[in-house]
């Protein structure tokens, strides 16, 4: 075999100086926040100087609660209603339509965000999740400069700019797997809110019973429980029967026709159709990648030291699913905070420090190279972290450099 040249800067990563960190985090948030502040400079009332929504898919979030607190809750599920009710709300005919495909439990959350006015709640909702996730970073990785590196994360830009909940997905993914084995109960009540991401529901299941976390079940039957319940209180059945009736539109028009942009989805699925490969054909290929995440999931469920494992878990539910948004990248971001903690602790395998630094500069450009040349560097992305997780619970790490 041809030894590694450990002189190679790539190799231990040692380009990746503190200094040469800083200023890319530094220049990437400056564009996110000059990008931020002209959106909102050059807004008219509720649409940006593009035509769009603020927060473009914050729109369908904003309006769909505006629709259950006029109670009209089971019609946000109804595409022509509640595109006249965007419509309406941003005095625009030639709005796009952003659809609203989440199950109940997040009409919660809407229907909280609809009680002020269209904008103030798109700064709140962005501000305040962001805050948490940036606090959760934290609570992995407690060094200097981390808060730097975690704002000025391209996908941050991304995430701020679709008004998403990527951030509060990050946190409660991110913050449930960091207390998995200290605080179980706890862990599982953050993880049980996940239920409005249902796509993520092949991996943590797994997870949770092979560790034999029963206490952490415990909190996530409890918390998804009640946030079920809450709906059916409020709306009753025609909420969830609104949201099924939906499903096969969704599934055929969003993930198999890709009306949102096979470009903005980061998921096998989408990489096979957007090469031209057949629905079946991207089936086919999506429950291979499935399969291999789950079982990479099963595999470091016991025994796998905790921040391998809690890395390997995130990549393996962002591979599971074949509908995956680029901002949905941003749990992304705690795999690799997890993954800094455990390179810290145990020492840095070679490549690793390169390839989490790639990782975390993608979504900057993942879109745009997709869209150019078809590569879906948002699924690398993801293999990559995934490909690290289960190097390290396999290999004795190296000590660090």
């Amino acid at each position: 075999m041809k030894a590694i040249d450990t002189a190679n800067p790539l190799v231990r990563g040692a380009w990746l100086t503190p200094a040469r960190m800083q200023m890319f985090a530094i220049l990437s948030l400056c564009a996110t926040v000059a990008m931020v502040v002209y959106l909102f400079a050059t807004a008219h009332g509720t649409v940006d100087s593009f035509g769009r929504p603020l927060g473009t898919d914050f729109s369908n979030v904003w309006t769909a609660g505006r629709m259950a607190l006029d109670g009209r809750a089971p019609l946000a599920w109804n595409w022509p209603a509640h595109f006249a009710m965007q419509q309406l709300v941003h005095h625009s005919p030639d709005i796009p339509f952003y659809g609203w495909h989440y199950p109940p439990p997040f009409l919660l959350v809407a229907a909280l965000l609809a009680t002020m006015p269209y904008v103030w709640a798109l700064i709140v909702w962005q501000a305040t999740t962001l805050l948490i996730a940036l606090a959760t970073v934290r609570r992995i990785l407690p060094i200097r400069g981390v808060t730097l590196a975690a704002c000025g994360a391209p996908v941050v830009l991304v995430c701020l700019g679709h008004g998403h909940n990527g951030f509060l997905t990050a946190a409660l993914l991110g913050g449930g797997l960091l207390l998995l084995d200290r605080r179980p109960f706890v862990a599982g009540l953050l993880l049980g809110c996940m239920i409005y991401k249902p796509q993520f529901a092949l991996v943590l299941p797994v997870v949770l019973l092979l560790g034999w976390h029963w206490r952490a079940i415990g909190g996530a039957l409890a918390s998804a429980g009640l946030l079920c319940a809450l709906t059916l209180v409020l709306w009753g059945w025609p909420v969830w029967a609104a949201f099924i009736h939906s499903l096969p539109l969704t599934q055929s028009v969003v993930i198999e026709q890709g009306a949102t942009g096979w470009e903005k989805i980061q998921s096998a699925f989408s990489a096979v159709r957007n090469w031209g490969g057949s629905i079946p054909l991207a089936y086919g290929i999506q429950t291979g990648v499935t399969a291999i995440a789950v079982a990479g999931a099963a595999l470091v469920s016991r025994g796998t030291p905790p921040f391998v494992r809690n890395a390997m878990v995130i990549a393996a539910a962002l591979l599971s699913t074949p509908y995956l948004l680029d901002y949905d990248l941003v749990p992304l971001g705690m795999a690799i905070a997890f993954l800094v903690a455990e390179g810290r602790e145990r020492g840095f395998l070679t490549y690793e420090k390169t390839v989490l630094a790639l990782v975390w500069i993608v979504p900057l450009f993942g879109r745009s190279i997709m869209q150019l040349t078809t590569v879906p560097l948002g699924l690398m992305s993801i293999v990559a972290i995934f490909v690290i997780a289960l190097r390290r619970s396999r290999i004795r790490p190296l000590s660090d450099c």
